[in-house]
């Protein structure tokens, strides 16, 4: 997986933005923004396992994204 973004439609009609970007040193940075939100979620994972799937990305966010 290569420098991504996509959009996806929660259970709840929620969109968000998720954005995947590759770092030097095997280090990844992943984001996630809820549509019309000021509140963006970012991680720099060090060492991450290569490559990451939109799967775990997202996952990453579950527990942010499951709170209204």
């Amino acid at each position: 997986m290569l420098d991504q973004e996509w959009i996806k439609t929660l259970a709840d009609g929620r969109k968000v933005k998720f954005i995947y970007q590759d770092l030097p040193e095997d280090s990844t940075f992943i984001t996630a923004q809820i549509e019309a939100s000021e509140v963006v979620y970012s991680v720099i994972l060090t060492q991450a396992r290569k490559p990451v799937s939109r799967g775990d990305v997202e996952g990453h966010f579950k527990s942010e994204l499951s709170k209204k």
